[in-house]
């Protein structure tokens, strides 16, 4: 399985994959400024949840880098000003602040204010984001294969696997660990409009695992559920509030309609650094919206007329009744969502 991101320590910079050129290339991106790693994360060269927040971290080691023969106070500042930047690059995922925030955390605490050391201790604790991730998702998929049968067919949408994650995926997580307990598994991944992360990631992904995979368009979700197709539905999150509510790649709550109409299950597989318990319903969720040309364009050619009106927010919002269970590295998590999931997660987001 390749890597989404890897800190080189001899040329002390950012290498990623580069996932706009997947499926037909393979190719990475060296960020050697954390201005390298927002451009990337800008243009989804670096895309999912909790990637983006273990690439912002790093993008705060390059700016501690770039600080280095200021002061402490200037180098607060430089990387306040860095942190910023790299937030506002995707305001829907909150992983991304909880990462940053956390960094600046690390700064603040820290007894020194020798620069050298600071610098050392900005990596340590992306390195701890970038592993904890990775821990994580390996303890989600033992959570959450527990609710897969023994014969199941799982419908996904967009692509919530290793490349949208340090490795090994959340949604995919799970259906990996299936796959590991010795269930037959088959999926169903959308083609995912309108950058068709579905057809362009999660099928190379399963292709790679050796995990039988067919593509569909989005529009023949509810055909697929009515002839019987598919089992269940397990999707990512970009941020979960505090009643259950989840965003997630536009699409998502249209499958998960068809889901409840079809009395299929709908599951959530997410960290718990997805969950944001500041907001108390998803109406309050910043909704990213991208540029017109995604829509208008496919694969650079231009597939509607010129000077069509272009409405293209990059997520939605799926209301918690129509969320079955959310997964977690912490346990599986269940409706009442606005109790169980304090009680899960407590005060740490």
């Amino acid at each position: 399985m390749l890597e989404t991101m890897r800190w080189l320590p001899g040329e002390n910079c950012l290498e990623l994959l580069d996932q706009t050129r997947l499926p037909s290339e393979v190719a990475f991106i060296k960020c050697r400024s954390y201005r390298d790693v927002a451009a990337a994360i800008k243009k989804l060269a670096v895309r999912g949840a909790p990637a983006i927040g273990a690439a912002a971290a790093y993008g705060l080691v390059l700016a501690a880098q770039e600080a280095a023969a200021c002061s402490y106070k200037e180098m607060i500042k430089s990387l306040e000003t860095a942190a910023g930047e790299l937030k506002s690059t995707r305001p829907t995922a909150v992983n991304l602040s909880w990462a940053l925030e956390r960094m600046l955390g690390r700064l603040r605490e820290a007894a020194s204010r020798d620069l050298a050391l600071l610098g050392g201790l900005l990596l340590e604790e992306a390195h701890a984001i970038y592993n904890e991730d990775l821990a994580g998702n390996r303890k989600m998929g033992e959570y959450g294969q527990v609710l897969i049968p023994p014969k199941a067919s799982i419908l996904t949408h967009c692509n919530a696997g290793a490349l949208a994650t340090a490795g090994y995926g959340t949604a995919l997580g799970v259906i990996r660990a299936a796959k590991e307990a010795g269930k037959e598994i088959s999926v169903f991944a959308d083609e995912t409009r309108p950058l068709l992360q579905g057809a362009r990631l999660t099928a190379w992904e399963m292709l790679q695992d050796s995990i039988p995979v067919t593509l569909i368009t989005d529009s023949m979700v509810g055909y697929l559920m009515a002839k019987g197709k598919v089992d269940l539905v397990i999707v990512g999150a970009d941020r979960i509030t505090a009643n259950g509510d989840v965003a997630n790649k536009i699409g998502t709550y249209g499958v998960a309609v068809l889901a409840r109409t079809h009395g299929l299950p709908f599951y959530v597989a997410a960290p718990v650094s997805t969950v944001d318990l500041s907001l108390d319903s998803g109406d309050k969720i910043p909704i990213e919206e991208r540029e017109q040309n995604e829509i208008t364009h496919l694969a650079g050619c231009q597939v509607a007329p010129a000077g069509v009106q272009v409405w293209n927010p990059a997520f939605d919002v799926t209301p918690n009744h129509l969320v079955t269970a959310i997964i977690t590295e912490r346990g599986i998590i269940r409706p009442p969502y606005q109790e169980n999931l304090r009680k899960t997660i407590g005060q740490d987001n």
